[in-house]
C-alpha cells in the first residue's frame, strides 16, 4: 500500500507504466481504497486517497522502493521513455562476474520508487 494525493494522476501513471488497471475501488468518509492490477500476475497494489489531504507526504526512511520484473527491460525502458514517464539508465548489477540482476529504476508521481528488473534468476 501507498498514500497517494491525486487519483487519476496515481492510477494513471500504473496503467501507463505497468499496464495495472482498477481491480476494485472502495470509497469511504475519510479516505478511498484503490487496487490496481492485471492478469499477468497474481500482484497487486493498493493505493490509499486520503480525502482532503492537499500537502506531499513524507516518504521518510523507512520506505525502500517497489520492484517489478518485465520480460523485456529494453523494450520497457523504450516505452516508458517514449511515453514520457523518464525512466533513470539500465543498470547491470553483477556479483562474483555473474550477471545477477538488470534493472532500472522510475519514480512515480508521488515519489515513490519504483525498479523495474529484467526477468532473470530469483526475479520472476
Amino acid at each position: 500500500m501507498i498514500r497517494v494525493l491525486d487519483e487519476a494522476r496515481s492510477v494513471e501513471f500504473y496503467r501507463q507504466a505497468f499496464g495495472l488497471d482498477i481491480a476494485e475501488r472502495l470509497d469511504f468518509e475519510t479516505f478511498t481504497l484503490v487496487y490496481l492490477s492485471n492478469a499477468e500476475s497474481e500482484f497487486e497494489l493498493e493505493l490509499t486517497i486520503n480525502k482532503g489531504r492537499e500537502e506531499a507526504y513524507a516518504l521518510g526512511d523507512g520506505y525502500g522502493h517497489l520492484a517489478l520484473s518485465v520480460g523485456d527491460l529494453e523494450s520497457e525502458h523504450a516505452r516508458l521513455t517514449g511515453a514520457g514517464l523518464n525512466p533513470g539508465k539500465i543498470v547491470d548489477f553483477n556479483r562474483d562476474g555473474a550477471l545477477l540482476a538488470r534493472f532500472f529504476f522510475i519514480t512515480d508521481p508521488d515519489g515513490y520508487k519504483i525498479e523495474v528488473l529484467q526477468r532473470h534468476g530469483r526475479y520472476k
